[in-house]
């Protein structure tokens, strides 16, 4: 047992020892005076000069939270990460075992329940051993308390270098400011908030701030379950939390742990019984290493980065986005989400399963949403954020804008072609001008030279052409069978490139741009000028069959806009955010506009049925149009290189885009002559991997969310005018070139390489 009274004086002291003794005593001597007596009291100019600078110290602290860990929850309520400078996790006296209580204040503060701040008998006991040459400190909790709140106002402000600690930086005239802080506290504060703010903010380890954060870092246990050998440990690692480390030192973690037990013996706090079985009882741990950030997250990492993005970019979270990742990392926020952990599951197992092994590095992905109120319900790809053995390991989300992703140049590829999943845009339009679906138009034509008279009402001129006379390629589909006429919704089932010009060539193109525009599609890099969400220029005429890098999200986020009778709803990810005392922050909330006419929706759900009844998506596996008892529209899309392929589709109560191809950022790997996942492809196909990651996906998740019949679309719609062909003015009508000639990586004079040939 460890016996604390030491004699004033033994037959070791020396001289130097007795100076020493005196010179600390004169310097001390003046603090106690500074705190017992008022400074007119004192006589003696040195005296009198502390008193007045201690006077002139401020008498007020004030005690903001300590940082605290962020929560990022999914819409049921489950954790998908924690995000933290300092993991801390709050918690109440009434929360703390009464060992921890009585440990701490045993071992670092034997008087604190009978001072008012600072301990004048500590402070001559801590000359004394000082004199002796055994150096013992003199500090109370309520100066250790205020230590800590001034240090970790430090941090919070991003000055880290200006913090004091006891014996290593600290000055007189930081004890004195120390002392007069305690003392002020003490006045404004129970001893009880005063324990408790201590225990919630005293540090015990790099990953454990705070007696919460301790009790499950060392025992996986909670700061109320701690036992009395457990509570005398953790209160003897606040003297110096590396030495004395159960993990690393459990020797000289024992050694505290049995004096901290002395300790409360001899004060009353444990009786000898359960001393000696405390004593007994070895040094166990039972490390939860807590899993910091969203790389840990077992469930949606990507998500998880994507979340934090949102609020890194929002101006209500700090001026600069060190700000706005100081209040997040630091602030104890609860941030909940609108991701379905089950939805987010048969995601993630659909892309995991589309590469297999996965050598090559293919990408997939898969994000959904839901139409009507734009909350993403899950999204997922196939690779893993930290490095692992044979995974494909990325920091890049594949489905999001590069604004909304994980950083520098290397990080965040903004998305990827799209190819013909623009082509239902074009529909729209036709359906927008009161055209039927059902007209039929001349498939043939394949030339469309520079000066060709594109009505565009928009001020942006017109560019791009496709016309072999002038040095470029003429337009190609991908299959020789289809150069012929045929009905608008024909086409547009079989994705035929020649169909979607012919029929671009009878709209206006302004039209189309406005309808892109209004469904929220846009270029998924920043702009030239800065522009976040640049504009995807339809009058670049290889847009119309998608060129322009663009996220899965923003497909899925148009796409809904259709099963939502035309109202296009923006996608949020964060329904609420609370601080650490329960106040409400800025979060999403639902934001919808008219996109299209619900008359042109529903016409455009019609012809998307067909896609995937009998069209280039009646080709995927399973067949999802012949497996469900539930209508279905959606669409592929290929680019030119096949290194791009999409499935985009919705039922009424959920919208999905899913890609597969080359994830790398060069977009210039061809998906042809390729084994992947044991099967060899000669071209990568939309309906041929993003197809079934979409249909089995689709097939075990939407009935969750809503699969009502689509409305019919208005007869005008669907009335054939008759059969009638025709050529669009100043077009040379050209069937000359195989239908099935090798695609062209060589850019058309328009500065696209996309959409001659791939119908998706």
């Amino acid at each position: 047992m460890v016996t604390r009274r030491n004699p004033l004086f033994d037959t070791a002291t020396t001289l130097g020892k007795i100076l020493g003794f005196l010179g600390v005593s004169a310097i001390c001597g003046v603090l106690v005076a500074g705190l017992l007596v008022p400074a007119a009291a004192v006589s003696g100019s040195a005296a009198s000069g502390s008193i007045q600078f201690f006077d002139t110290l401020p008498a007020e602290l004030q005690v903001s939270p300590p940082s605290q860990a962020t929560t990022i929850l999914a819409a049921d309520g489950s954790q998908i990460a924690s995000i933290y400078s300092e993991n801390r996790t709050r918690v109440s006296l009434d929360q703390m075992s009464p060992f921890i209580k009585d440990a701490i204040v045993s071992v670092e503060d034997s008087r604190f329940y009978e001072h008012g701040g600072v301990d004048a008998t500590g402070i001559m006991r801590a000359i004394v051993s000082t004199a002796r040459g055994q150096k013992q400190g003199a500090s109370t909790i309520t100066q250790q308390y205020v230590n800590n709140v001034i240090n970790e106002s430090l941090v919070s402000q991003g000055q880290s270098a200006d913090v004091k600690l006891n014996g290593v930086n600290k000055g007189v005239g930081d004890k004195l400011r120390e002392m007069k802080l305690a003392i002020a506290l003490e006045k404004k504060f129970s001893k009880q908030q005063i324990l408790e703010g201590y225990l919630n903010i005293v540090f015990f380890n790099k990953d454990a701030y705070g007696i919460e954060a301790a009790s499950r870092l060392f025992f996986s246990t909670s700061a109320k379950d701690l036992t009395l050998p457990q509570a005398a440990l953790l209160a003897g690692v606040v003297n110096s939390p590396s030495y004395y480390d159960p993990v690393t030192n459990p020797d000289h973690a024992k050694q505290r742990r049995d004096l901290v037990l002395g300790l409360m013996l001899d004060q009353g706090k444990i009786k000898k019984a359960d001393y000696d079985a405390a004593i007994a009882t070895p040094v166990t741990t039972k490390v939860t290493q807590p899993r910091q950030g969203c790389p840990y997250s077992a469930t949606a990492a990507y998500f998880c980065d994507y979340v934090l993005h949102l609020l890194y970019n929002n101006p209500a979270y700090g001026a600069t986005q060190d700000d706005r990742i100081n209040r997040v990392s630091r602030g104890g926020l609860t941030i909940q989400t609108t991701l379905d952990p089950k939805a987010q599951a048969v995601a993630q197992t659909q892309v995991d399963a589309s590469a297999g092994a996965n050598p090559d590095k293919w990408g997939a992905s898969l994000v959904s949403v839901q139409p009507g109120t734009g909350k993403i319900v899950s999204m997922a790809q196939n690779t893993v954020w930290l490095p692992a053995d044979g995974k494909f390991q990325a920091e890049q989300n594949f489905n999001v804008d590069k604004l909304d992703a994980n950083g520098n140049d290397l990080n965040g590829l903004g998305g990827f072609q799209p190819g013909s999943t623009m082509k239902p845009f074009t529909f729209a339009e036709w359906l927008n001008e009161g055209k039927s679906m059902n007209t039929v138009l001349d498939g043939t034509v394949r030339r469309y030279p520079q000066n060709f008279p594109w009505k565009n009402t928009c001020p942006t001129p017109t560019v791009g052409w496709y016309d072999s006379t002038n040095g470029t390629q003429d337009l190609q589909n991908a299959e020789g069978g289809y150069y012929k006429p045929m009905t608008v919704v024909d086409g547009l089932a079989n994705s035929i490139n020649t169909m979607t010009f012919a029929t671009a060539a009878r709209v206006d193109l302004c039209g189309i741009q406005k309808i892109v525009d209004a469904v929220g599609i846009h270029g998924g890099l920043p702009g030239a000028s800065g522009d976040p969400n640049p504009k995807v220029p339809m009058t670049t005429l290889g847009n119309l069959i998608g060129s322009t890098q663009t996220a899965p999200l923003t497909m899925a986020s148009a796409f809904a806009t259709f099963a939502n009778n035309g109202t296009y709803c923006e996608p949020i990810a964060i329904t609420s955010v609370t601080d650490q005392t329960g106040a409400k922050l800025p979060a999403q909330s639902t934001s919808c506009k008219s996109a299209v006419t619900p008359e042109v929706a529903h016409g455009v759900a019609y012809a998307m049925q067909q896609v995937l009844n009998n069209g280039s998506g009646s080709l995927i596996q399973p067949r999802i149009s012949t497996k469900t008892n539930f209508p279905i529209a959606g669409k592929t899309g290929t680019n030119d290189t096949n290194g791009s392929t999409w499935v985009a589709g919705y039922t009424s109560g959920l919208a999905t885009a899913t890609w597969f191809g080359d994830p790398l950022g060069s977009q210039n790997r061809a998906g042809q002559n390729v084994t992947i996942n044991g099967k060899f492809y000669q071209g990568i196909d939309g309906y041929m991997i993003a197809g079934p990651q979409f249909a089995n996906y689709m097939l075990q998740v939407a009935p969750a969310y809503g699969t009502n019949p689509f409305p019919a679309p208005p007869s005008n719609l669907l009335d054939p005018p008759g059969y009638k062909t025709s050529t669009p003015s100043n077009t040379t009508p050209n069937n000359t070139i195989p239908g099935n000639t090798t695609p062209s990586t060589q850019p058309s004079s328009n500065g696209n390489n996309n959409g001659k040939k791939n119908n998706g």
